[in-house]
């Protein structure tokens, strides 16, 4: 796979303490495991010249009080809220000033936030995205990506999950409905 770098981003996903770290609220071992891969996607996207993104879900504590169906808390309990240590990014991170940081307060990373923006004024195209979790932020950022006529591509072997069944099922529901899917080694810059 040949990627243009000046019109290619790695959108890495919520690689934060919550998720990725032991003591995180929400740890899951295979985002853990998947610090390495991400890490080697950044490093091949920034020697290429590519765009860095990555997203943080944050939640402000009283941020579903009063609605009327959407919950996160109810489904996941209390989890990367604003200001704490859990909602920062793991410490392997290699997050740089001239990195994009999109703060997301659901799973689709364009909800609400300036991804769209920022992509559309830095004539990015192509979406390199991997991080975490597979079948919810991974999969609805990507989905969204589709929609907006951005090509998603999902790096495999670079995403975190609780369940292998789940990393399959977003990876295959990519590839059918709206994506492409790639590994680490197969993503190459023109």
């Amino acid at each position: 796979m040949r990627l243009e770098p000046d019109s290619t981003a790695v959108v890495v996903v919520d690689m934060q303490n919550g998720f990725c770290h032991p003591d995180g609220s929400l740890h899951a071992p295979a985002s853990e495991e998947a610090l390495a891969a991400v890490t080697e996607v950044v490093a091949t996207a920034r020697e290429a010249g590519a765009s860095v993104v990555y997203t943080r879900d944050v939640h402000p504590p009283e941020q579903f009080d009063g609605n009327h169906y959407y919950d996160e808390f109810e489904r996941w309990g209390e989890h990367v809220l604003e200001d704490t240590w859990d909602a920062e990014f793991h410490d392997d991170l290699d997050v740089r000033e001239d990195d994009h940081v999109v703060d997301k307060h659901t799973y689709d990373a364009f909800y609400r936030t300036d991804l769209e923006g920022y992509l559309d004024a830095h004539g990015i195209d192509d979406l390199v995205i991997c991080g975490t979790l597979a079948n919810v932020c991974v999969l609805h950022t990507a989905g969204s990506a589709g929609l907006r006529d951005y090509r998603p591509v999902l790096v495999e072997d670079a995403v975190g999950y609780i369940e292998e069944a789940h990393r399959e099922y977003a990876v295959d529901h990519a590839d059918f409905l709206f994506g492409e899917v790639t590994t680490r080694d197969e993503i190459g810059f023109a």
